[in-house]
C-alpha cells in the first residue's frame, strides 16, 4: 500500500478505537413544535407539508385499524409504523417521485404518500383477486411498479445490496436519479449490509442507505446488537458520507434526506442516514414486548411523538386546528372501515395465477403441477372456498390451454 502526504506517521503503536469522537445528532424541532435557536428550516410550502401530515396521519390510523382487525381474526398478520412515521414519510416526502423505494416491511407511510390507494392496501392485506401481488405475499408486503416501490421480502437485509445494483443501473441511465432503502438497526448486522455499502462506495452510486435505528431487533436491544456508536460510524469504513438524524423530527428528517439525494445524484455520492427513532408498537402481532422493555420506557418515547410535533408545528404556522384534527381522523377511520369491508367481501386470486408473471410462456412442469392440483381441488372440494374462482366448471381438470 502506498503512503501519501496526508497519512501520519508514528513511532509508537497508537490504537484507536472510535471513541476519540462521536457523531452529533441533527434536530430543527423540539417537541413544542418550536425550532431551536440557530435551526435553518427547509422551505416546505402549506400543500406540502399538510401532504406529509395526513399521510403520517393516514399511516396511524391505518395501523391501528388492521391491528384491531387482526386481534379480531379478521388478517392473518400486521406490523406497524407507529412511532416512526416522520422517519419513513419526511425521507419519502425529500425524495422526487421518479426514485426508487426499496424498504423493509414498516414503511406503508412511504406509500400513503406517493399515492398509493387505500383499496390497493386493503386488497394486498387480504390477498384478494385485486391484489397487485395476487395474493402470492404475507400482509403488509406491499409493492407499486407504478409508484417505483420495490415489493417488500420478508428476509432481513436483501432490498440492501439490491439498492446499490439498482442504484448502478440509475447512473448508468444518467436521468438524474437515486435509490433509497430503508432497513433497521437489526437489518444493518447482515453482512449484506456491509456488501451493499462497499460497493456502492467503490462504485459511486446514487443510492442513500437509510437506517431506521429503532432500538430494538424485535426482541433484541441495540447494546446486544453491537458496542460501538449505532450505525453511523460504519459509514467511515467505506469512505461514505454519513448523518445523524433525530428521526422524529420531520423536518429535519426531509432536510437531511434532501442533502443526500443532492450528494447522491449529483456527485454519484452513496450515503448513509441513520435516523433514531423509536417503536412504540410491538414488532408484529406475533410480538408481546412487555416481556423486554419497561411501560416506563414506552411512555418517555410517547412523549416524542412524532405525529404530535408535527402537529404543533402546523398550528404554529396556521396551517392546521383542532377542527381539522378531528374532521382528519374521522374521515380516514371511516375511510379504513369501509374499504377493509369492501376488501374482505371480493374473491381470492383465480387459482390460475399461481403460475403467471414468471415465464412469459407457462413451461411444461408448472401446466403439469397446475393441472394436477385441479385435479386435487375438484376432489377435495369441500376443503376450499366456495366463492372462491378456483376452477372454470366449464372445463374439465387440466384441460386448459396452458401454453
Amino acid at each position: 500500500m502506498s503512503q501519501t502526504n496526508k497519512t501520519a506517521i508514528v513511532h509508537k503503536p497508537s490504537f484507536m478505537n472510535g471513541d476519540e469522537f462521536r457523531i452529533p445528532v441533527f434536530k430543527l424541532l423540539k417537541q413544542d413544535g418550536t425550532p431551536y435557536k440557530q435551526a435553518r428550516l427547509p422551505e416546505l410550502d402549506r400543500d406540502q407539508a399538510l401532504r406529509i401530515y395526513r399521510a403520517m396521519l393516514f399511516t396511524r390510523v391505518l395501523d391501528e385499524r388492521m391491528l384491531s382487525a387482526q386481534r379480531q381474526g379478521r388478517l392473518s398478520f400486521y406490523m406497524q409504523s407507529t412511532g416512526e412515521e416522520a422517519t419513513v414519510v419526511g425521507s419519502t416526502a425529500a425524495l422526487d417521485d421518479g426514485d426508487m423505494i426499496m424498504a423493509q416491511y414498516r414503511e406503508q407511510g412511504a406509500l400513503a404518500y406517493r399515492g398509493f390507494g387505500l383499496d390497493e392496501f386493503m386488497d394486498q392485506l387480504f390477498g384478494n383477486e385485486h391484489d397487485h401481488g395476487k395474493g402470492r405475499q404475507m400482509p403488509i408486503h406491499y409493492g407499486s411498479k407504478a409508484l417505483n416501490y420495490l415489493t417488500i421480502s420478508s428476509p432481513l437485509a436483501t432490498q440492501i445490496p439490491q439498492a446499490t445494483g439498482y442504484a448502478y443501473g440509475q447512473k448508468m441511465a444518467g436521468e438524474g436519479h437515486c435509490t433509497i432503502t430503508v432497513f433497521g438497526e437489526g437489518a444493518a448486522s447482515e453482512g449484506d449490509f456491509h456488501a451493499a455499502l462497499n460497493m456502492a462506495s467503490v462504485h459511486r452510486v446514487p443510492v442513500i442507505f437509510l437506517c431506521r435505528n429503532n432500538g430494538y431487533a424485535i426482541s433484541t436491544p441495540a447494546h446486544e446488537q453491537f458496542s460501538a456508536d449505532g450505525i453511523a460510524p460504519r459509514a467511515f469504513g467505506y469512505r461514505m458520507k454519513v448523518i445523524r438524524v433525530d428521526g422524529n423530527d420531520i423536518l429535519a428528517v426531509y432536510q437531511a434526506t434532501r442533502e443526500a439525494r443532492k450528494l447522491a445524484v449529483e456527485d454519484n455520492q452513496p450515503v448513509l442516514i441513520e435516523a433514531m427513532t423509536y417503536r412504540l408498537a410491538a414488532h408484529s402481532s406475533s410480538d408481546d414486548p412487555s416481556g423486554y422493555r419497561s411501560r416506563k420506557e414506552e411512555e418517555a418515547w410517547r412523549d416524542k411523538d412524532p405525529i404530535l410535533r408535527m402537529r404543533l408545528w402546523l398550528e404554529g404556522q396556521g396551517w392546521w386546528s383542532d377542527d381539522d384534527e378531528k374532521r382528519e381522523q374521522e374521515s380516514r377511520r371511516r375511510e379504513v372501515l369501509e374499504a377493509m369491508k369492501a376488501a374482505e367481501k371480493r374473491r381470492p386470486p383465480a387459482l390460475e395465477t399461481l403460475v403467471t408473471d414468471v415465464y412469459d410462456r407457462v413451461t411444461p412442469a408448472l401446466a403439469q403441477q397446475l393441472a394436477d392440483l385441479e385435479v386435487h381441488v375438484r376432489k377435495y372440494p369441500d376443503a376450499y372456498p366456495k366463492s372462491a374462482p378456483y376452477l372454470d366448471d366449464d372445463k374439465a381438470a387440466g384441460g386448459r390451454d396452458h401454453g
